[in-house]
């Protein structure tokens, strides 16, 4: 596998994180995304877009190989997460929530791969987000970011934790709580899900 087709190779500490916050500048990069709003746990449009993402990505590698290319591993799913009262948000109004949800793909993947994967996908019944999928560069810049260990639902103490670290450093939140889905919590015991919280943040 090559490092171009590889993002975790070329900027591992995007995909890496320590138990204690730590500040990094995160690199453009290309992203599959897919915006909705609603609980994660209960909105079909979730799971459509999730469904989507991993279809079209999937669709792609599968066709850079057919291509002759080197393949990669697909990126993790991440997602982006507000309200429009952020004053409310809470694990207690997940109803309120909006969110994006991403997959990274390699700078070897072009607008036209996407489309080809997608339409495809689209035509095998694998696409029920199609028309929210987008294909675009992410700039993220300067952030600050925490491993977290355990459930999604005791994210609570990492992310003040992480915000608490923010402050201390003299810097303010700015943007959208970034979430980067290391593994897949059907497949590992709960202790052993593992969660990168990020936070991009700004100089008073």
């Amino acid at each position: 596998m090559s490092a171009e087709n590889d993002p975790r190779r070329e900027r591992p500490d995007r995909y890496r994180a320590a138990d204690t916050p730590a500040r990094l500048t995160v690199p453009p990069l290309n992203l599959l995304m897919v915006d909705g709003a609603g609980d994660p746990r209960s909105t079909q449009a979730y799971t459509e877009a999730v469904g989507t993402l991993y279809a079209v990505s999937y669709g792609v590698r599968a066709h850079v190989k057919e291509a002759g290319g080197t393949p990669w591993t697909v990126m993790p799913l991440e997602g982006l997460w507000w309200a429009l009262d952020m004053a409310g948000f809470s694990t207690d109004r997940r109803e309120d929530w909006l969110w994006t949800m991403m997959i990274a793909q390699p700078a070897v993947v072009t607008a036209e791969m996407v489309e080809a994967a997608l339409s495809a996908a689209a035509t095998k019944g694998r696409a029920p987000a199609a028309d929210r999928l987008r294909f675009e560069a992410f700039d993220e810049g300067d952030a600050v970011q925490v491993m977290h260990h355990g459930p999604y639902e005791t994210e609570g103490p990492t992310i003040a934790a992480l915000h608490s670290s923010i402050t201390e450093q003299g810097l303010v939140l700015r943007g959208k709580h970034h979430e980067i889905y290391l593994n897949d919590p059907r497949r590992v015991a709960p202790a052993a899900v593992r969660t990168i919280l990020r936070q991009p943040v700004a100089a008073h």
